[in-house]
């Protein structure tokens, strides 16, 4: 493996060249982004009345959360695809993490807590990787 020097505005980060890792960051944002687009829009397809029976949250909160979960389930792929502000990715993911921390919060001891737990890892690994294991250039500028 090489080790290359990434110049960023901050400094210079030392950058591994793994396909590896880039490969299992790459799996991990695609898995994301469809399961809280998905988590996201059915947010908006249920009826609030079904909804709110599962949670002590209003519909508009329920909704809020949903819209958020779809735009952070674009953003973990969409910004670094296009490599338009691709620092966009990370804050995507740090987004998502705090809202599965919430999810873990108020699930507390329900034996389905784990599953938020084990994604906002997973969204938490993701902003770290992109933040500072591989992150992802911007286009050049012409």
């Amino acid at each position: 493996m090489r080790i290359a020097e990434t110049k960023l505005d901050e400094g210079v980060v030392l950058v591994k060249h793994g396909r590896g890792l880039s490969i299992a960051l790459w799996t991990m944002q695609g898995i994301l982004a469809v399961l809280f687009a998905f988590s996201g829009v059915i947010k908006f397809v249920m009826p609030v009345g079904q909804m709110a029976k599962q949670t002590p949250f209003s519909g508009a909160f329920i909704h809020m959360i949903g819209l958020y979960e779809i735009l952070g389930g674009i953003g973990l792929i969409l910004a670094a695809m296009l490599r338009i502000l691709p620092i966009l990715t990370p804050i995507a993911a740090c987004g998502l993490t705090i809202i599965m921390v919430g999810a873990t919060v108020v699930m507390g001891s329900n034996r389905f807590a784990a599953f938020p737990l084990l994604i906002g890892a997973m969204a938490a690994f993701i902003a770290y990787g992109r933040f500072r294991l591989r992150p992802i250039p911007p286009q050049a500028q012409l």
